[in-house]
């Protein structure tokens, strides 16, 4: 056994040795099919290198944890977005309404993401990477609903399933946190609460159905004084003497004011039940056009805001 044990174990090494050699590598990443709204694309593996040209669609890469090489106005996107940060590193590529063709060249993108926005210039764009374009808000569809689905969608193609569902149920218990602060401010019997953002000193965009506003409402408990028919970007805009209809509910206007900052010293505003009766507050700013998440943001904005209002009131 002394002279066969030696023999034995030279053998079996000799074995795995060869096991080790003729074993298959790991297998490559396997291609991923998604779907736009102009059909199904097929990549040979999740793009490293992503261009957003609308800001949701930057909102969706940056909730995945994904760095845009490029990002439509990320200036304006910082002042009226603001939730969540674009991480530093990202490159501005002109507007969204026109983005700049040689600038997104240079960043050599794996894919571009677009809205109808850039939808002119598609084929343009398909000359440098391939393009993938979502119709995020239109009347046909839950604005909201469909959201969740480019969220899903945008996760698949980057290889983020994991991190979109994670996300996604934080995003639910949040609202539900942020519902019961609601409750534990008016009880059963909350006020209406109509959203706002002013167009300009003499106008404003109500939101209504369809809106991610709205959509951030209804999941608070909440209901908007004023009603709004249901459209593609889910606001009307109407004169600022309509919002007099409120009456003894809340308004929450969204900052910046957007050239309205005369208004609120003006005798018109300062006659509204709401203003009289100390039931208005700027909300902080968030997007009312946004991704899946954006809900929580508006969510937050407005629970601080009604917070802010009781507290003035003690």
């Amino acid at each position: 056994m002394r002279v066969l044990l030696p023999a034995l174990i030279a053998a079996a090494t000799a074995v795995v040795a060869a096991v080790a050699v003729v074993a298959p590598a790991a297998p490559a990443r396997a291609e991923v099919t998604v779907t736009d709204s102009r059909g199904s694309h097929t990549f040979a593996a999740p793009p490293q290198r992503v261009v957003a040209l609308t800001w949701s669609l930057v909102e969706h890469l940056v909730e995945l944890g994904v760095t845009p090489v490029g990002v439509a106005d990320l200036e304006g996107y910082n002042t009226w977005v603001v939730h969540p940060p674009v991480p530093a590193g990202a490159v501005e590529v002109g507007l969204r309404q026109e983005p700049s063709l040689e600038r997104i060249a240079e960043l050599e993108p794996d894919v571009i993401l677009a809205s109808d926005d850039q939808i002119a210039f598609v084929p343009q764009l398909e000359t440098i990477a391939p393009v993938l374009h979502y119709t995020a808000f239109s009347s046909e569809h839950d604005n909201e609903a469909v959201s969740r689905q480019h969220f899903r969608e945008i996760a698949r193609l980057l290889d983020r399933e994991a991190v979109a569902e994670a996300r996604l149920a934080d995003l639910d218990a949040a609202l539900a946190a942020l519902r019961q602060r609601v409750q534990a401010l008016y009880g059963d019997t909350p006020p209406t609460v109509t959203v706002v953002r002013f167009a300009d000193e003499a106008r404003v965009r109500v939101y209504g159905d369809n809106s991610m506003s709205s959509a951030a409402l209804k999941a608070l408990g909440l209901t908007s004084g004023i009603a709004v028919p249901r459209s593609r970007w889910g606001f009307a805009l109407k004169p600022v003497q309509d919002l007099g209809a409120i009456g003894d509910g809340v308004l929450v206007y969204v900052e910046p004011l957007e050239k309205a900052e005369a208004l609120l010293n003006t005798a018109l505003w300062q006659a509204m039940p709401f203003v009289r009766g100390g039931r208005v507050a700027a909300m902080a700013p968030a997007w009312t056009y946004g991704g899946a998440v954006s809900v929580q943001y508006l969510a937050e904005g407005i629970v601080t805001a009604l917070e802010s209002l009781a507290a003035g009131h003690r």
